[in-house]
């Protein structure tokens, strides 16, 4: 009777060092990137993504300061690109659900033959709401909602991390909402 963890390569037996460590690797992807690719694929629902992924939780393990401490790197490598897929669903609902905010059609939406005055009357409101917002502030919920631009072209023009556009723009999301909100509740409360 054979042992069964003698079937499942550890991966520690390959000698220290920066060669080995970069050998270890390469022979984990030669043996298991086509099912990690598959793996991340059926959690992501994209190619790219999926490859993305498996690229950045190498990358992880390429960065381990003792890769042979740890006895199964395919289970570590499959577990970390769990993880990162698991973070990009994550940001992925986040995205979707700021983009899809109510009270934050373009501008041009609001207007209605029916509507008219209460559209310009709110146009006023986030249009003082906006001249509240801390001017870095401002300028990203423009650029995103005016200027059409994606997060990371403005994180590029802004010189900030794209995590801090979004956090931007969901503090001026929240400002004007508040603002509609305290506008409008008297509207409400009339019908």
């Amino acid at each position: 009777m054979t042992d069964p963890s003698a079937a499942r390569p550890t991966y520690s037996d390959a000698p220290s060092g920066d060669v080995a460590r970069g050998a270890l690797i390469e022979r984990l992807f030669r043996e298991h990137n086509d099912s990690l690719i598959r793996f991340l694929k059926t959690r992501l629902s994209s190619s790219q993504d999926a490859k993305e992924v498996a690229q950045e939780a190498y990358v992880r393990l390429l960065q381990l300061d003792q890769p042979g401490a740890i006895g199964f790197l395919r289970a570590f490598l499959f577990k970390t690109a769990a993880n990162i897929a698991t973070d990009r669903l994550r940001h992925r609902q986040v995205v979707q659900s700021s983009e899809q905010q109510q009270g934050f059609a373009p501008f041009d939406s609001f207007a209605s033959a029916d509507t008219g005055v209460a559209a310009a009357q709110d146009l006023d409101i986030l249009t003082r709401a906006l001249d509240e917002l801390p001017s870095r502030c401002r300028e990203v919920f423009l650029l995103r909602r005016l200027g059409g631009m994606g997060t990371d072209a403005i994180a590029r023009r802004v010189g900030v991390t794209p995590r801090m556009i979004r956090m931007y723009l969901a503090q001026a999301l929240l400002h004007c909402q508040q603002r509609l909100d305290e506008a409008n509740a008297p509207r409400r409360r009339a019908r």
